[in-house]
Order: C-alpha cells, then sequence, then structure tokens
C-alpha cells in the first residue's frame, strides 16, 4: 500500500471543535484537503462560515455548527447536524480550548472553573458522546485530543491551563484502554507554540523574541507542521496506535524545567 492510500480519509466524516481559527482552522482545512466530510464547530458561526466557504471553494466539502462545548446540553445536536448532511462522525478533533494567563496567587475561582469547562469537561463531554455514536453505528473511528507541551511541562501564570491540559493527556490514555475493544482509537497532540493570528503580535515583540531563543530550534512552528502527525492519527496509518501523546515543540520540552 502507498503512503498516500495509508493516510487517505476520503469519505470519513471528521467533526472538529473549535474550528473558528487557530489550529481548528487548520485541522478542518487540512482534513477537508484529504477527502474527508468535515463538521465545523464553535461558538463563532460566522466565521464557520468563512472557513466553510474556503473548503468548498477548494473542492471540499463541509458543514458549520454552533457549539459551546462547556455546554454539554449542545453538544449532541452538533453531532445530529454534522450526521444530516455526511454520516456518522468517525474522526473527533477535540480543539476547543482557552487559556488565563495569570498568577496561581490571583486567578479567581471563575478564571480556573472556565478553563476546566472548556479544556478537560468540553473534551470529557464530546469525545464521550462521539463514542457512543461509534458504537451504535459500529464504526470505530480515531478521537484526536489536542493537549499542549505544558500537559508534560509547566510555566509560570498558567497554572490552570497546564492542571486541564494534563488531565486531557491522561484522559487520553484512559478513554483508549476503555474503548480499544470498540475499534475506537483515542491519541493526543502535544504543540509547543504554534504561530497563529492570537499569539502573532506577542511572537513578533521583545518578549516572544526571547521566547524564540529559548527553542532548540530557534523557532515556533507553522500550523502546516501539524498537518502530517493529524492524518495519521485521523486515518489507518495509526491503525495500531491508541493511547498515545505526540509532542510536537521543536525540542521546547527537553529544556523547560531544566
Amino acid at each position: 500500500m502507498k503512503a498516500a492510500d495509508l493516510f487517505d480519509v476520503t469519505g470519513k466524516t471528521a467533526l472538529v471543535t473549535g474550528a473558528s481559527s487557530g489550529l481548528g482552522w487548520r485541522f478542518a482545512q487540512t482534513l477537508a484537503a484529504h477527502g474527508a466530510n468535515v463538521g465545523l464547530a464553535a461558538r463563532s458561526v460566522d466565521r464557520l462560515e468563512a472557513l466553510k466557504k474556503e473548503i468548498e471553494a477548494a473542492g471540499g466539502k463541509a458543514v458549520s455548527v454552533s457549539l459551546d462545548v462547556a455546554d454539554e446540553s449542545q453538544i449532541p445536536a452538533s453531532f445530529d447536524a454534522v450526521e444530516k448532511h455526511f454520516g456518522p462522525v468517525s474522526i473527533l478533533v477535540n480543539n476547543a480550548g482557552m487559556a488565563v494567563s495569570k498568577k496561581a496567587l490571583e486567578m479567581t475561582r471563575e478564571d480556573w472553573r472556565r478553563q476546566m469547562d472548556v479544556n478537560l469537561d468540553g473534551v470529557w463531554y464530546t469525545a464521550q458522546e462521539a463514542a457512543k455514536r461509534m458504537v451504535d453505528a459500529d464504526i470505530g473511528g480515531s478521537i484526536i485530543n489536542i493537549a499542549s507541551l505544558l500537559a508534560l511541562r509547566v510555566a509560570s501564570g498558567l497554572s490552570a491551563y497546564a492542571v486541564s491540559k494534563a488531565a486531557v493527556k491522561q484522559l487520553t490514555e484512559a478513554l483508549a484502554l476503555e474503548w480499544a475493544r470498540h475499534g475506537i482509537r483515542v491519541n493526543a497532540i502535544a504543540p509547543g507554540y504554534v504561530l497563529t493570528e492570537i499569539n502573532r503580535h506577542f511572537f513578533e515583540s521583545g518578549a516572544g523574541d526571547a521566547m524564540i531563543r529559548s527553542i532548540p530550534q530557534r523557532r515556533i512552528a507553522e500550523p502546516h507542521e501539524l498537518d502530517g502527525t493529524l492524518l495519521l492519527l485521523a486515518s489507518q496509518a495509526s491503525g495500531f496506535m491508541t493511547g498515545s501523546t505526540i509532542t510536537i515543540d521543536g525540542g521546547q520540552g527537553l529544556t523547560l524545567g531544566a
């Protein structure tokens, strides 16, 4: 079998949360470009519609659905909407996330709770809904949770975020163990810093430049540099792989905490 066939996701139905910007936008584009029918989920539906038009202009297929993963009651309806257009979801990219940069002594209950609601509870409830439907449809599938380098290391001012992402890594392993017998693979990607519209201004500043110089490769990633890992985990190229967390960080994790 050729490599292109191994990584093929043609005809698969994917759901990407947090698809309205950043990595989620790129993940949706990549899956659509490689043949998947993609459900675009986020709170900013107007931005999703712009992405949908972009994907369709390139020959792909997509549908946009409103979803705040922090509200578990919205999750079943988002799957219903995607399945109505494309059939059962067999690829889930749990990408929606947020961070509050604040010292631990200054963190409010609301700061903490919001990050856990989105970064951990949202991943849990969305993965559970996906798995229930995969089991009912007897199709198996791939769940890809987006963790972070800070699931493995810590950084000042990001305690709640780091804790939530470490929990995502552990959740990935726990679900992989339970759902393997159903043909459902659960893996995670733990990116370091990736250049997006949200952080571009920071990385063009003096502080951002200093951080870049602390990374062994002396740069941060471009979004397309996660494409290969995404397609690996979404496709049968990783058919015997579950419970893994893949770090993509330019070697930054080798220096943190040293």
